[in-house]
């Protein structure tokens, strides 16, 4: 099946990363990690919005008091874009100097959940968090190298979550009510294909779209682990995607240019931008941190 791609923001970011819809504002926040950045989409408008950060921002969720929760490189915090104020929470690797925060997504009872990554890409250092509605913060798993790829099943009973280090994407028995994680298997051993995976989100088919960094395309995983279709792309290094758009019909993905030189931007312009597709089927509303 032939799907067209189209760059809606050339963007330019050298890691464009964890696209999050807005339903109430018909808008899509992402961010580049490396430039520090929060951007805003609005497509009915084309307008762009972009916000300096103080330091790497790696993962958002919508707040249901308004704002975002954010992951920043150094840990949790609140962030006001009609302000710029900062309100930081936790910083649960303080002690690890050569880690930081990665993506990050909320559960439908309002938990915002985001992993760490060892920064020279090589150790397996990280662990995952949960920050409740309390905003206490809690460990989750550890002895990971890149988390990558939250996201819960429809029926909230299985939880998805990448560690990029080592190409695999492992499934977790989830209890919706306590926030509990068990019984880890392994849900798509991703070695034998091109690149590792990155960013996922899910359909309501209960699909896991998966966006494969230096793979050049998106996957869809079925709920049982086979890979139902894959979508190629204009570029190399493809990071997360999210549905969006009046009926959640729009696949939006993002990008980084990372280390592509000036040759390899010759064959992909638009590295590093905002792509749109339909694949169809929708997607399902992003929750709100419940804090």
């Amino acid at each position: 099946m032939s799907t067209d791609v189209v760059c809606v923001v050339d963007a330019k970011n050298k890691l464009g990363e964890v696209p999050v819809w807005d339903v109430e504002e018909q808008a899509l926040y992402w961010v580049d990690i490396e430039g520090a950045l929060l951007q805003r989409f609005h497509p009915a408008t084309g307008a762009v919005r972009r916000w300096e950060m103080p330091e790497r921002l790696c993962a958002l969720a919508l707040r249901e008091k308004g704002g975002l929760v954010v992951a920043l490189a150094s840990g949790f915090a609140f962030f006001d874009p009609e302000t710029g104020a900062i309100e930081r929470l936790a910083a649960p690797e303080a002690h690890l100097p050569g880690n930081r925060m990665n993506d990050g997504k909320c559960d439908r009872r309002g938990r915002f959940w985001a992993g760490t990554m060892d920064d020279s890409l090589r150790e397996r250092t990280a662990a995952l968090y949960r920050l409740d509605a309390d905003l206490s913060c809690h460990r989750m798993e550890t002895g990971i190298g890149i988390s990558n790829s939250l996201a819960w099943s429809p029926d909230d009973r299985t939880f998805y979550y990448a560690d990029t280090l080592v190409k695999t994407i492992f499934a977790y028995d989830f209890d919706i009510d306590s926030g509990a994680i068990r019984n880890r298997r392994v849900f798509a051993d991703c070695s034998g294909q091109p690149g590792a995976p990155d960013g996922s989100t899910i359909d309501v088919e209960g699909c896991l779209w998966n966006a494969h960094w230096d793979g050049w395309k998106l996957v869809r995983y079925a709920p049982d682990g086979r890979v139902d279709r894959e979508v190629k792309l204009p570029v190399q290094k493809p990071t997360s995607c999210m549905f969006g758009g009046p009926d959640l019909a729009t696949l939006y993905v993002t990008s980084a240019i990372w280390d592509l030189g000036p040759e390899d931007l010759k064959s992909q312009p638009r590295a590093g931008g905002l792509f749109a597709l339909d694949v169809g089927v929708r997607g399902l509303p992003e929750p709100r941190f419940a804090g």
